[in-house]
């Protein structure tokens, strides 16, 4: 597999400070916090009639790993 390529880019500090806290609460690098949120604010623009929260649970969800993930079972089918 191939390594990602990174390019440094130029933030607000105040945005950079809010990337840190949530990275730490998040367990996520504060890149990775910032690659999230352009994510998030990407699928919610290609997904207007969403509500952003939705979207970011969505983004959460898919990253898990599959063997941590409970089937979805319709109430109809649940005894």
């Amino acid at each position: 597999m191939s390594t990602p390529t990174t390019t440094s880019i130029r933030i607000d500090q105040t945005l950079y400070n809010q990337a840190k806290a949530d990275a730490a609460a998040e367990h996520r690098t504060i890149a990775g916090q910032i690659e999230f949120w352009a994510k998030v604010g990407r699928a919610a623009l290609d997904n207007p009639d969403l509500p952003v929260s939705f979207v970011a649970e969505a983004l959460v969800s898919m990253a898990e790993p599959r063997e941590d993930a409970t089937p979805f079972v319709p109430r109809s089918r649940q005894q």
